[in-house]
């Protein structure tokens, strides 16, 4: 049998403080949503794809 001591066990990491996203704002309207405004909290819990572009 092997009598070593067990090894330490690591420090949990420091929480992280949790911030909110601002709240995005498309000016012209939105495309692809048949006139409806979104806000973040409608697409809660959904994989959103964001493209910034500039004409």
């Amino acid at each position: 049998m092997n009598a070593s001591a067990p090894a330490p066990t690591p420090a949990p990491a420091p929480r992280r403080a949790r911030v909110r996203a601002p709240e995005l704002v498309g000016e012209g309207g939105w495309l692809n949503t048949g006139g409806e405004e979104l806000t973040l909290a409608d697409l809660r819990g959904r994989i959103v794809v964001l493209d910034f572009w500039i004409s």
